[in-house]
C-alpha cells in the first residue's frame, strides 16, 4: 500500500521513500507525492533518484511510478522523488478552477457537471444542459473571477462518506473520503491536487461553449494558461489588425464587411462560371456527333472540379446529352446526363466507381466521384463513354 502524500499536501514536491517493489521500469514505493492519473486529472512527472518519471498509475492501493528506462535501484533502498512543480501547479489551478466553475454554473443556473477532462492545453466540463447561451457563460465566468478576487480559502479535509453533508455531488461510497471545500461556495469529494485559496487559481477564462450530445461542453483555462492564451489571442488579433491598418476593436466591423463583400463576389463569380460553362458546353455539344440513338457524348479533361460540376449541370439541361468530366489530381470524375438521354448518371457512376474501388454518387442527372489513381480513372471514363441505361 502506498501512502499518498499529495492527499495532505499538494505543495510537497520533494520527498524520500523506500522502494517496495521493482518490475523493469515500474517502481512501487511505500509513500509518494506523485499524483497518478485519476478523476480526469493527468499524472505528475518528475524524477526518482535521478531517473525520469514519465507516467504514474493508480493500481488499487498502490501507485506505480513508470520510469523512462529500467529502474537503476533495488528493493529496500531509500530514494528521493522530485515532482515537476510547474506541471503540478498548472493542474492544481485547472482542477480547483473546475470546482469553482462547476459550483458557479450549478449555483447560478442549476446546471450540474456530468464529467470533466483536464488536458495539457485546455480543460473541459460537461453540463447537463442541452444548450447554454453565451451570456450565461460570460456571467458564470465573471462570477468565478469574482470568487478568485475574494481569495476564499480552499480547505482539504477527511470525513465519513455516509455522514458527509452539503456535497455538490453525493458520495458514492462510505468510509473516509477526502473533501475539498471552497469557502462558502462548494464542497466536493475529490482526490485531486488543489491550491490553498481561490486567488491562486488566477484568472478563469471560459473560451468556448459547444453542444456535445445532449450536453453543453465548456472549454476553459485557468491561471497561467489563461494568461498565455490571452497573450496568444492578442498577438493574433494585433497581426490581423496590422494587415488591415486598423485597431483591434475595429476588427469585427471590418471582418463583417469583408465577409459580406466576399460573399457577394463569390456569388457573382459563380454566376459568371455557370454562364461560361453554358457557352463552353454548347460549343462542345454542337461539335459532338450524335450516336445511333441521337445522344451526344462530351468528354472534358481541361477543367477544375468546380468547372466540371458547372458544365455537368449545363449538359443536363440539353437534349439527349451525356457529359464525362475528369481531373487527374486528385483523380476524380463528374458524370451528367439529360433526362431524355436514357442514362441515370447517379446509378451508372455508382456502379463504375464500385468496380474500381472508388467513392461517390449523385442524382440521376449529375453525379461525381473519386478513385485511387489515374489507371482507375481511365477505366471509369471508358465505361462512362459507352454508358446506356
Amino acid at each position: 500500500m502506498t501512502e499518498r502524500l499529495y492527499y495532505s499536501d499538494s505543495y510537497l514536491t520533494e520527498f524520500t521513500a523506500k522502494v517496495s517493489a521493482v518490475d523493469g521500469a515500474r517502481v512501487f514505493l511505500d509513500r509518494s507525492a506523485f499524483y497518478p492519473t485519476s478523476g480526469g486529472q493527468p499524472h505528475d512527472v518528475g524524477e526518482l533518484a535521478g531517473a525520469g518519471v514519465v507516467d504514474v498509475v493508480d493500481e488499487d492501493a498502490h501507485i506505480v511510478h513508470v520510469l523512462s528506462s529500467q529502474a537503476p535501484f533495488a528493493v529496500g533502498v531509500e530514494v528521493t522523488g522530485r515532482v515537476d512543480w510547474a506541471r503540478r501547479f498548472d493542474f492544481m489551478q485547472q482542477h480547483t478552477g473546475q470546482h469553482l466553475l462547476s459550483a458557479v454554473f450549478e449555483d447560478l443556473f442549476g446546471h450540474k457537471t456530468v464529467s470533466v477532462h483536464f488536458g495539457d492545453h485546455y480543460s473541459t466540463l460537461d453540463l447537463d444542459a442541452e444548450s447554454l447561451a453565451t451570456e450565461a457563460a460570460v456571467r458564470a465566468e465573471r462570477r468565478a473571477n469574482t470568487v478568485v478576487f475574494e481569495n476564499r480559502p480552499v480547505i482539504v479535509g477527511f470525513e465519513d462518506g455516509a455522514t458527509a453533508t452539503g456535497l455538490r455531488k453525493p458520495a458514492d461510497r462510505s468510509g473516509e473520503i477526502r473533501i475539498v471545500t471552497i469557502g462558502g461556495l462548494d464542497r466536493s469529494a475529490c482526490g485531486g491536487t488543489h491550491v490553498r485559496s481561490t486567488g491562486e487559481i488566477g484568472p478563469v477564462m471560459v473560451r468556448r461553449v459547444e453542444k456535445y450530445k445532449k450536453l453543453s461542453r465548456i472549454e476553459f483555462r485557468c491561471g497561467w494558461r489563461a494568461l498565455a492564451r490571452s497573450r496568444a489571442d492578442v498577438e493574433a488579433l494585433s497581426a490581423m489588425a496590422e494587415t488591415m491598418s486598423a485597431a483591434i476593436d475595429e476588427l469585427p466591423t471590418l471582418v463583417s464587411k469583408q465577409a459580406a463583400g466576399l460573399q457577394a463576389s463569390d456569388s457573382a463569380r459563380r454566376r459568371l462560371s455557370e454562364e461560361v460553362a453554358r457557352f463552353r458546353v454548347r460549343a462542345l455539344y454542337d461539335s459532338a456527333p450524335p450516336d445511333g440513338g441521337g445522344v451526344r457524348r462530351i468528354l472534358e479533361r481541361s477543367a477544375t472540379m468546380d468547372e466540371l460540376r458547372a458544365m455537368g449541370q449545363a449538359v443536363s439541361t440539353l437534349p439527349k446529352a451525356v457529359f464525362i468530366g475528369a481531373t487527374a489530381s486528385p483523380p476524380a470524375v463528374v458524370f451528367a446526363a439529360s433526362e431524355d438521354s436514357g442514362v441515370n448518371a447517379g446509378a451508372v457512376l455508382k456502379g463504375a466507381l464500385a468496380a474500381q474501388g472508388g467513392r461517390g454518387g449523385g442524382s440521376p442527372r449529375v453525379a461525381q466521384g473519386t478513385v485511387a489513381d489515374a489507371a482507375a480513372l481511365e477505366e471509369i471514363v471508358r465505361e462512362l463513354l459507352k454508358a446506356e441505361d
